[in-house]
C-alpha cells in the first residue's frame, strides 16, 4: 500500500512540475491554484506537495537542473572523441533546455542541492572541453572557464534565436547543436 502511494505521489509531483513549467511560461505570475488546474490536480494536493511558491520554483530548479545532468551523461561524453561527445551533449542539453525554457532562462535562489548540480554540471563541461583542448580541437593556451561561459552563452542564444520560432529546422536540437559547436570551434571567421 504505501508503495503505491510514493508511486501516486511521485505521479503527482512529475505532474505539477510539467505542468507549472508550461503556466509559468505563459504567465510568470501565475498562482499555485492555476498550476493544480493545469496538472489536473487540487490546490490541495500542489500544497501538500510544495508548501509555497518559492517551494515549488526551487523544485522546478532542481529537476530541471537533474534532468541537465542526465543529458549529459546520457551523450556519454568519455566515451566518444571530444568532437563527438561536444556534439551529443550539446543536441542532448539543447532538447532539456527546450523543455524547460521558463525555469532555466529565470534566476531562481539555489538551494544548496539546486547549487550542486550547477556545480556538477560546470565540471562536466569543463572536463569535456578539456579533453578538446588536449585533442586539439582547442588551442593550447585557451582559458577552459572563458570558453565555458562563450559555450553557455552561445547555448542560450541558440535557443532564443530571434526568428527561429519560426522555422521549425532553427528549432532542431540538432541544427543548434552544429551551430553552436561550429561558433564555438570556428567563430565567425573563415573555414580553412
Amino acid at each position: 500500500m504505501g508503495r503505491a502511494l510514493r508511486a501516486d505521489a511521485e505521479r503527482s509531483v512529475r505532474a505539477i512540475l510539467e505542468a507549472a513549467e508550461r503556466v509559468l511560461a505563459q504567465d510568470a505570475g501565475a498562482s499555485m491554484e492555476q498550476i493544480a488546474e493545469a496538472a489536473g490536480l487540487t490546490r490541495i494536493t500542489v500544497h501538500r506537495r510544495f508548501a509555497n511558491r518559492q517551494a515549488l520554483l526551487e523544485a522546478l530548479a532542481v529537476a530541471a537542473k537533474q534532468q541537465l545532468i542526465d543529458a549529459i551523461e546520457e551523450a556519454r561524453p568519455d566515451s566518444a572523441p571530444a568532437l563527438v561527445a561536444l556534439y551529443r551533449v550539446t543536441a542532448n542539453v539543447m532538447r532539456v533546455k527546450n523543455t524547460w525554457r521558463y525555469t532555466l532562462s529565470h534566476a531562481t535562489a539555489h538551494t544548496a542541492a539546486a547549487a550542486a548540480l550547477w556545480q556538477e554540471i560546470d565540471a562536466h563541461t569543463v572536463q569535456l572541453l578539456d579533453r578538446a583542448q588536449h585533442e586539439g580541437l582547442l588551442a593550447p593556451d585557451t582559458d577552459l572557464e572563458w570558453t565555458r561561459q562563450v559555450y553557455y552563452a552561445l547555448l542560450s542564444e541558440a535557443l532564443n534565436r530571434p526568428g527561429a520560432d519560426m522555422d521549425p529546422a532553427a528549432q532542431d536540437p540538432d541544427v543548434q547543436a552544429t551551430l553552436v559547436i561550429d561558433t564555438l570551434l570556428h567563430g565567425a571567421g573563415p573555414r580553412g
